[in-house]
């Protein structure tokens, strides 16, 4: 039986590898995923997204090293545990949050629980063949492996039907009169940000050109002195409104992400705004 153990290292090591060079390819972002959880005091985000991301990907080259597979076993079970209890927090306190795992767009929820808890299943299963070597068809049977818990995950994400998103028609909350910002035109674009999201500073030139065509309010869940300082240092001057609750009340998947409203708050149309092209397309076609 010790070939199956050593089929579950691989895909272990497979899914950690994949997942921490996604956050090592933008740590503001999962670092605003973390925030979002609310377990970690602000100035321990940035750190805790480098800690985990490292961690990811040390575990990943320790489970296909036979010698220090067993160190690579006990550093998943840990990280595999501690993102499911992290999960069961949210889902807890009832927050509609990003899940911040293979996916950005992917919302905490019994897919995202179902996956996590299949891979501690198949990370505390390698640690029972530390030493086996690996072969041709360990290397197959850990790509049915993870299939098996994708497609599970996959399953149960179909029965979650549809994430939260904006609703056109609704009115928009942000606890702020809409027509204050309207300037007497029609139409507001409010563009959501973080100061850890990386895609967000790289917006942000495209929201402040944006302002020259329609009001353009900035939106953050941030602190707002936090939010400020930072936007002074990127030089940008636009109207902001801040709330712990405003993305999640107005179902923002998370930043960056704009929602274009009419004169009073209405909604009339939203998308993700991590390209230029999204917030030309959004205004001009509403």
């Amino acid at each position: 039986m010790t070939g199956w153990p050593a089929s579950a290292a691989l895909a272990v090591a497979g899914v950690l590898a994949f997942a921490a060079v996604g956050k090592l390819r933008d740590l503001g972002r999962f670092a605003e995923a973390i925030s979002g959880y609310r377990i970690l005091p602000a100035r321990l985000v940035p750190v805790a997204a480098r800690v985990v991301a490292g961690a990811e990907l040390l575990s990943a080259v320790l489970l296909v090293v036979p010698a220090v597979r067993v160190w690579g076993t006990v550093l998943a079970v840990a990280l595999f545990s501690a993102f499911l209890i992290g999960m069961g927090s949210v889902l807890r306190r009832g927050m509609e949050v990003p899940c911040g795992c293979l996916r950005g767009s992917e919302r905490v929820g019994a897919a995202s629980l179902t996956r996590t808890g299949l891979l501690l299943v198949l990370a505390v299963w390698a640690g029972f063949g530390a030493d086996a070597p690996f072969d041709a068809v360990q290397l197959l049977v850990a790509a049915l492996l993870l299939v098996v818990v994708f497609g599970t995950a996959a399953l149960v994400s179909r029965r979650e039907g549809q994430p939260p998103a904006p609703v056109v028609g609704r009115r928009i909350e942000i606890g702020a009169d809409v027509s204050a910002f309207a300037d007497g035109g029609n139409r507001v674009l409010f563009a959501c940000i973080s100061p850890l999201c990386g895609a967000c500073r790289a917006m942000l030139p495209v929201f402040r050109a944006a302002a020259d065509r329609v009001p353009v309010v900035l939106v953050s869940s941030g602190d707002p002195g936090e939010v400020r300082d930072y936007l002074a240092a990127q030089g940008i001057e636009l109207p902001l409104v801040t709330g712990p609750d405003v993305f999640e009340a107005n179902g923002v998947p998370g930043p960056p992400y704009i929602v274009l409203t009419d004169g009073t708050g209405t909604v009339l149309a939203h998308s993700g705004a991590n390209r230029p092209e999204q917030v030309a397309d959004l205004i001009a076609g509403s």
